[in-house]
């Protein structure tokens, strides 16, 4: 049965009441780090199951509960998020090297507040970044990416975009 994801990034602190009406219907919420308080993630714990990981800005108490990157398998897709792993030309070294031991279809991180999707054909990977769903940046919109996961596809791709709320 496919699952249904909510996958956000760059809170920094703050999580917009109108990504709730966003919520009623997905199994899990992913959030690619720059979390920015607990709060945040003890949020949204309450309403779904989440896989999170921490971004550079979080501090220790953050740090100490999330990991900084995960590798899952969910409906026989393997996926890899991290807050920071450039782009699909420009990755780390480091990441680079993941990559190749780990083998994921999907590659999510946050970090630069631009919501990117890009299938990665050297890599043989889809990139997703959701972008920035908090109102620190320099980003004009806030943005998040659902979808839905079913035998290793991914389906049902949609952007979530939300005008500054200053």
């Amino acid at each position: 049965m496919a699952k249904k994801i909510l996958l956000i990034s760059d809170t920094h602190g703050f999580l917009d009441c109108r990504i709730n009406d966003y919520l009623f219907d997905v199994d899990e919420i992913w959030h690619a780090g720059d979390i920015g308080n607990l709060m945040i993630t003890d949020e949204l714990k309450k309403k779904k199951l989440c896989r999170i990981v921490y971004g550079n800005i979080d501090g220790n108490e953050i740090r100490s509960e999330f990991k900084g990157e995960l590798f899952f398998v969910i409906e026989n897709l393997k996926v890899y998020i991290t807050h920071i792993a450039g782009t699909p030309r420009k990755y780390s070294n480091v990441i680079l090297e993941k990559i190749k031991k780990n083998k994921p279809d999907l590659l999510i991180c946050g970090h630069s507040h631009i919501l990117r999707i890009e299938y990665d054909k050297k890599n043989k990977l889809l990139f997703m970044n959701p972008g920035s769903i908090g109102k620190i940046g320099f980003h004009k919109k806030q943005t998040a990416i659902k979808f839905e996961v079913d035998k290793k596809e991914i389906k049902n791709l949609f952007v979530i975009e939300f005008g500054k709320n200053l």
